[in-house]
């Protein structure tokens, strides 16, 4: 590991600790020639998910994608940053759990909207009208009341 600071690979190991539930290596390092301290981090590298875009395109997923659309969603709502990348996290690792690496982003989207119903109704109906692609008032009413009447979808 070579040292950001002035590039030497001489470097000893401070500190190690597990993080995100046994899934990563947070391991605080100091370079043996100019003295600094940097830490880096350690995953398991797994084979990339791919989403299956509307029109047919294959893309990598992209956590940060994702992280973005919800948190815009959420926005100046009471929903912590940490609560949207728990739920970025655990979707992610649900579709990567999964034998297909390949995944549909409507899948995805349903997900998310899953999620979010039962976290916050307007952070749901922020991202239903952009996923969705409401193209009038007289949709984005018609979802707003089958949240308020569920029975009747």
């Amino acid at each position: 590991m070579k040292c950001p600071f002035c590039g030497s690979e001489d470097n000893k190991v401070i500190d190690s600790r597990s993080r995100k539930e046994g899934k990563s290596v947070r391991r605080r390092r100091e370079c043996l020639s100019c003295k600094k301290r940097f830490t880096t981090y350690e995953y398991v590298e797994k084979s990339p998910l791919v989403v299956i875009k509307r029109d047919g395109r294959e893309e990598p997923f992209d956590r940060q994608k994702l992280l973005l659309g919800i948190a815009t969603a959420a926005h100046k709502r009471p929903i912590a940053r940490e609560h949207i990348e728990k739920m970025v996290d655990d979707i992610e690792e649900a579709f990567s759990d999964l034998d297909n690496l390949s995944i549909s982003s409507e899948t995805i989207g349903e997900e998310v909207m899953k999620r979010l119903k039962q976290i916050d109704e307007v952070t749901y109906v922020r991202f239903a009208s952009v996923y969705r692609d409401f193209e009038n008032k007289d949709e984005f009413l018609k979802e707003v009341k089958e949240l308020k009447n569920p029975s009747k979808k």
